[in-house]
């Protein structure tokens, strides 16, 4: 590799943290038929989507009570509970992110988030601590695999594309991002991203 990478970019969920966004509806929703029902026709994952673009939750919510009212208190539930589809940190991540730390290498993030559950979801993962910026969707008003999200975080993060390493798990994405010019790993596990990450000399 010939191209010296001189930050680490991560996203946020299913790299640096699980997200399962079902886990608060198990307990609403015991029967499971009825809960993926919900999760399919009530708050399907392009309905959830659209916070992520920048639509406020709140008004996100109201809609979606009108035209499914039965439905409203879980409705509700979705973002009051938010923090609930967050079981844990995907596994080795956060070790890699100590590592890159350690070495001294400038960690950025961009992660499609919205800006409301962002607000909630932020305090309570204190390793973002180590990120020198994070570019949020929400915020924005752009999500990736939007070419303009990667262009607003090279302006942001003030390094030249070829020189920052993009890891996310969602290969439209990566793919994005590499058409942007920059390097990208698509993530699948912890374990083949710390070997990219010592193959670019970034961790021993």
């Amino acid at each position: 590799m010939t191209q010296r990478i001189e930050a680490v970019v991560f996203d946020v969920g299913k790299v640096l943290v699980e997200w399962e966004r079902d886990l608060p509806f198990r307990e609403l929703i015991p029967d499971p038929a009825k809960r993926a029902w919900f999760m399919e026709e009530v708050i399907p994952l392009s309905w959830h989507g659209e916070h992520d673009a920048g639509r406020d939750a709140e008004e996100m919510i109201a809609a979606r009570s009108a035209e499914f009212p039965d439905h409203a208190h879980l409705i509700r539930a979705w973002l009051d509970r938010f923090n609930d589809t967050v079981p844990g940190p995907v596994p080795g991540s956060p070790e890699l992110v100590e590592a890159l730390h350690a070495a001294g290498v400038p960690l950025y993030a961009i992660t499609n988030f919205g800006a409301d559950t962002w607000a909630g979801f932020r305090p309570t993962f204190p390793l973002l601590d180590r990120f020198r910026d994070i570019v949020v969707s929400g915020v924005e008003k752009l999500a990736k695999p939007d070419p303009a999200i990667y262009h607003l975080a090279q302006r942001r993060f003030g390094h030249a594309p070829e020189a920052m390493l993009f890891i996310d798990d969602s290969l439209p994405n990566v793919l994005s991002a590499r058409d942007c010019g920059w390097n990208a790993h698509h993530f699948t596990e912890s374990g083949q991203l710390a070997a990219e990450l010592r193959a670019h000399g970034l961790i021993d």
